[in-house]
Parts: C-alpha cells; sequence; structure tokens
C-alpha cells in the first residue's frame, strides 16, 4: 500500500510539476493479476484498483492496523471493464461494465474475478472510514440516479451517475457516482468549486491514446494543473478546486468522504475570481 501524505497549500504553490504529479497523481491502478493501494491521508481515503487473471482477495494491509480490510472501513466498486465478480460475505455478485456494488463495514473476505481471465474485469474502488454498517448492494449504471446537465454552447454537457449517496444505495460517508461528457463537450465541473469539509478522487475514463486531460487544481487564486491519461486518478484535497478540460470528451469516476455527505455543499468560486 502506498501512503500519500496531506499537503499544505502553502506548500503546493511552489510545487514543480514533478512533485504535483508525485503527490497527487496515481498512475498505473490497473496492471493484469495485481491489486493496487493507495492510502490517502486527506479525508483516509483509499484508492484501489484491481484487475484480476486468477481471483484476488482484498485484505487489509499493515498500514490500516486492522485484522481485515472492512473492520473499520466502507468500500465502493465500479467495474470499468469486461465483466467480472465479486464475492462478498458469501455472495457472489456480476458486475458488467459500469455496474457498481457498495460494501458495509464488518465484511470479513472479499473476492474479485473476471468472467473471462484473458479479458480481465477492472475493479476500481474507494474507501473511507465507517462507524456504522449498511446492506450490501448492487447498482447497476441502469438503475442509477441520472442528471443530465450542461449545454453544447458551453462545451459542458453530461450526464452524472450517481451510485452512492443519501437518497440512493446509503453508506456511513462515502459518495461516489460517474460522469459521462457528451461528444463535442470537454469541460467538467467549470464553473469550479471547493467543499472544506470533504475531500474528492477522480478516475478519468475514456481518453483515447493521442488526447489528454488537463485536470485543475490548487487554491482558486494559485491554480496549477495536471495533464492526465486514461485510467489516471487525481487526489483534491479539500481545499483544491478540481475541474478540467479535455482534447476530446471523457468520462471520471468521482468519489468523496469526509464530514458529510451533501452534495450541494460546495463553495462556489466566481469566474472573475480564477487566477
Amino acid at each position: 500500500m502506498e501512503i500519500r501524505p496531506a499537503a499544505s497549500p502553502k506548500d503546493v504553490k511552489n510545487y514543480t510539476t514533478a512533485r504535483l504529479r508525485e503527490e497527487f497523481l496515481i498512475q498505473n491502478l490497473f496492471v493484469n493479476g495485481a491489486l493496487k493501494l493507495v492510502y490517502s491521508q486527506v479525508d483516509r481515503m483509499v484508492i484501489g484498483g484491481v484487475c484480476p487473471v486468477r481471483p484476488i482477495a482484498l485484505e487489509a494491509a499493515k498500514e490500516l492496523g486492522a485484522a481485515y480490510f472492512l473492520e473499520r472501513r466502507e468500500l465502493g466498486i465500479i467495474n470499468i471493464g469486461p465483466p467480472g465478480t465479486i464475492t462478498a460475505a458469501g455472495q457472489t455478485y456480476q458486475l458488467n461494465t459500469r455496474d457498481g456494488l457498495y460494501i458495509g463495514t464488518g465484511v470479513r473476505e472479499i473476492n474479485f474475478a473476471s468472467s473471462n481471465a484473458s479479458n480481465p474485469a477492472r475493479f476500481y474502488f474507494n474507501s473511507a472510514p465507517a462507524h456504522q454498517s449498511y446492506p450490501i448492494q448492487k447498482i447497476e449504471i441502469a438503475a442509477a440516479e441520472s442528471s443530465h446537465l450542461g449545454s453544447m454552447a458551453e462545451s459542458n454537457e453530461r450526464t452524472i451517475y450517481k451510485y452512492i449517496h443519501p437518497q440512493g444505495v446509503k453508506s456511513c460517508q462515502l459518495v461516489m457516482g460517474l460522469t459521462v461528457l457528451e461528444p463535442n463537450c470537454v469541460w467538467n465541473t467549470m464553473p469550479c468549486h471547493t467543499h472544506d469539509r470533504r475531500m474528492e478522487v477522480y478516475l478519468y475514463l475514456q481518453i483515447p491514446d493521442n488526447a489528454a486531460v488537463f485536470h485543475l487544481m490548487g487554491e482558486p487564486d494559485e491554480t496549477r494543473h495536471l495533464v492526465i491519461r486514461d485510467q489516471e486518478a487525481v487526489i483534491a484535497p479539500s481545499w483544491s478546486i478540481h475541474s478540467g478540460v479535455g482534447t476530446t470528451n471523457y468520462a471520471f469516476i468521482w468519489g468523496m468522504a469526509g464530514e458529510n455527505q451533501t452534495f450541494s455543499d460546495m463553495d462556489a468560486v466566481s469566474m472573475a475570481d480564477l487566477k
């Protein structure tokens, strides 16, 4: 398990591009036959990816100081690859592409597998601390609450799918979903915002090899950017904006954890205040 410490915005102002990428960018999440875990000390979020050629168990790393992974945690999973299965609490769940699964605290054994080992699934997950257990629930993308927002004129027409949220699949503090931009639309989360009461992680998807997304971060009056490739994730501390623009349309999974789950609890940033 890789540890990412929290960073002060005063320090981040002085980071080079290489240092920004070292602290906030997560690469190589999906390696055939492997499981990768990144522990962010910002709200104690764990970001993970697993691409099982053979079944892979999710076990507690030493850094968690727990007997098993979900002893004090909850888990949200979205399959971004071919079909696969997750076995939790003795029950097996089939996840097709873009299907999700929520697993509450207290579940001891979790195993990931692919329906076709030669074309393995790609399970992406976020895990947050939890003090209350909620039932395991599968979330099919067709059944997820969706909102169509933005416009072609503003280059941000998109559909937001909410997987784990207070009005849908309930959790202790984790909130998770998927945003898909329409063709010819390239902006996400602009005008931008911050939310001091929780952090956020983006996993960018559907970026062609010859394209990129420029992820904007930093304090509103001290913005920076990271160049993102397909299936790379970015940690956004509470004090940072988290927005992006691509050379083509794309999608991204967003996951949040912190003091509350109120989707609208954010501090809007005026375009006039960005620097």
